[in-house]
């Protein structure tokens, strides 16, 4: 009997995920409790595991392929003596993780097969390793898929046939004349580490990759004479957080530069589909974060709708979010166009990456104080280094030059701002 392999719920808010990687192919023996495919999302990832014995039949979705709650994996058949009510139970043995995978056991399986995760048998039978051999570093002994992988690295015997171990018994002996072979390399114990990237890790690693391959990404860079800027916020700083109970920082300030830029240079705002170039008349701007398990640009909507006060809040907000871990997947789709500030990690400065579909990123770096000629005159000023990194195929250097210069420009004149802005 055939049992459809379906998309479990993917956790709170979570809609849509990327098929990461079946374990087994068409056809394959599956063991129960083995994984058959892993469900990537940018915060989580969801195994889906067999609760019964069978045989792999179709499968509909490969790796890469995007899919929604409910939707159709592909199917098991179920093994001879496997009830139908056993296989239904297919797309319940589900494991979440924001962090690399738990070695925390499944409470319901069997007590035998609770000494060896899904992901650690399925990992030792793709690599003819006899599970048996592996020492366990879990709870109770359990084995892992870490302690797999590191047999596999470190040359742990692989489970031999009835019919390979005779032939093994058998060592040639090197002849008389040969040199004496030197020993193998062990591993430098203690001097390196191996550690297994998280999904998440992996999926901003491919994306980041992708957006490298798929666009035609150039980088323009200028100064800001932030004087205007700092002088304006020390004076009203202790009204406005009186007023609004934040602080006005500097994010509300590029935000409002960039709307009043992207509003004269639309093409920045816009996105490729084809052969057809879409333009925003919208300013959903994403503000780059930085989490423990990897960048996320959570979305500020219609940022240009919203007072200074209101960008500071909506910003601060997300950014605790992000940090927390309880963003939710609608919280960082979208996006127009995103600003990143690599100057809180001390960065002078650098080449943003592209946020595909977006064709265009502004980078903010440190500040520091330089000397500058002004009127005539050396004057120390407060100088950020600022970068565009844009899409070629659709915005010319002359325009995203002129951009950048318009940050420039309503940074180091606040008013225009409220003029333009």
């Amino acid at each position: 009997m055939a049992v459809e392999i379906r998309v479990p719920p993917l956790g709170e808010s979570v809609v849509e995920a990327t098929v990461g990687r079946w374990t087994k192919k068409q056809g394959d023996q599956v063991a129960k409790d083995e994984v058959l495919v892993e469900l990537e999302t940018d915060k989580i990832t969801v195994e889906v595991a067999a609760q019964s014995a069978g045989v792999l039949g179709q499968i509909v979705k490969n790796e890469g392929d995007t899919v929604g709650v409910n939707e159709l994996l592909g199917s098991l058949e179920a093994a001879g003596g496997a009830s139908p009510a056993d296989a239904a139970g297919l797309t319940a043995s589900v494991k979440y993780e924001e962090k690399p995978q738990s070695d925390t056991p499944v409470a319901s399986a069997p007590a035998g097969e609770a000494q060896t995760s899904p992901a650690g048998r399925a990992l030792a039978v793709e690599k003819g390793i006899d599970i048996a051999t592996v020492p366990g570093t879990g709870p109770n002994g359990r084995v892992t898929h870490q302690d797999v992988q590191a047999a596999v690295t470190g040359g742990a015997a692989p489970a031999a046939s009835p019919a390979a171990a005779p032939a093994a018994a058998a060592p040639v002996p090197a002849p008389a004349s040969a040199a004496p072979k030197p020993a193998p390399v062990a591993a430098q114990a203690g001097r390196e580490e191996r550690q297994k990237m998280s999904r998440r890790r992996q999926t901003i690693a491919r994306r980041l990759v992708e957006s490298q391959q798929t666009t035609a990404s150039l980088t323009t860079f200028n100064e800001v004479d932030l004087k205007a800027v700092m002088d304006l916020r020390k004076a009203r700083q202790d009204d406005f957080v009186k007023k609004n109970g934040v602080k006005l920082g500097f994010m509300s300030f590029f935000t409002k530069a960039v709307i009043g830029a992207l509003r004269q240079f639309p093409r920045l705002n816009a996105e490729i589909q084809g052969d057809e170039i879409v333009l925003k008349h919208y300013y959903d701007i994403g503000i780059a974060v930085g989490a423990e398990e990897g960048l996320v640009v959570p979305v500020v909507r219609d940022a240009d709708r919203m007072s200074f006060a209101q960008i500071e809040k909506v910003i601060g907000e997300l950014g605790k979010r992000a940090k927390d871990g309880k963003l939710t997947l609608q919280e960082l789709q979208g996006g127009t166009f995103t600003i990143t500030n690599g100057g809180t990690f001390g960065s002078m400065l650098s080449t943003p990456i592209l946020n595909p579909p977006q064709v265009g990123i502004l980078g903010m770096h440190n500040i520091v104080e330089r000397p500058m000629v002004v009127n005539g005159q050396i004057e120390i000023r407060p100088i950020m280094y600022v970068a565009l990194t844009y899409d070629h195929r659709i915005v010319d250097g002359s325009e995203a030059v002129r951009f950048l210069v318009t940050v420039k420009r309503m940074l180091e004149d606040p008013m225009q701002m409220l003029l333009e802005g």
